[in-house]
């Protein structure tokens, strides 16, 4: 999608409402900073205010998306483009997640092995005392369980697992994914459809 087109647009139509940055914020409930953001092309509106956004501009979400106004006859064409475009940002984005969990993930293993082996080196070796050991693994503990948490939450939030049996795409709760055995990131879970349990593979799209 076009931020600056998108941005222009908004801005356009705010105008034409006669409305201020402010007041249109104030409408939306967001700060006035916000907006000018939006129409600078710096950022979109959030999915959760975009209906209000249109409803105060006068205009409609595929409007929105195109940063123009659309006629009759190229609306359902251009809904469809604006579909595709949504489906595959958000498919680059989960890729990008996966690709910082996997760098997450190795950089809190490397850091709690340093710490770990750099504790018990400097107790036996440099008279480190002990309680100075414990707290440094207790440091390497939590930034290893916290990277794992996150790396974790993000192999949830990012795409949609595969059902083996009737290959159904969801997303899983991150109990579910959690307390999964798993084989890289193909896990061992009840498919919320059919209600077998097999290894669900993690795939980027949900067609």
């Amino acid at each position: 999608m076009d931020l600056l087109k998108i941005g222009s647009f908004i801005a356009e139509k705010r105008k034409e409402k006669k409305l201020t940055q402010l007041q249109l914020a104030e409408l939306l409930h967001v700060t006035d900073r916000a907006v000018s953001k939006w129409e600078c092309g710096r950022s979109m509106p959030d999915s959760s205010i975009m209906l209000e956004l249109c409803e105060a501009l006068g205009i409609s979400v595929n409007e929105l998306l195109t940063g123009e106004e659309l006629e009759m006859e190229n609306y359902n064409k251009q809904a469809e483009l604006n579909l595709l475009q949504i489906t595959k940002e958000k498919e680059e984005a989960d890729k990008r997640l996966l690709h910082a969990e996997i760098v997450i993930g190795i950089a809190a293993t490397l850091i709690f092995l340093a710490l770990v082996f750099t504790s018990i080196f400097t107790f036996k070796y440099a008279n480190l005392p002990l309680w100075a050991m414990i707290v440094m693994l207790v440091v390497a503990a939590i930034i290893f369980f916290g990277g794992c948490f996150f790396a974790l939450r993000i192999e949830q939030k990012a795409g949609y697992y595969e059902c083996k049996e009737c290959g159904y795409k969801y997303v899983p709760t991150y109990k579910a994914v959690m307390m999964a055995p798993h084989m890289g990131r193909s896990r061992y879970m009840k498919c919320p459809h059919c209600g077998k349990r097999s290894y669900h593979k993690k795939v980027l799209n949900n067609k």
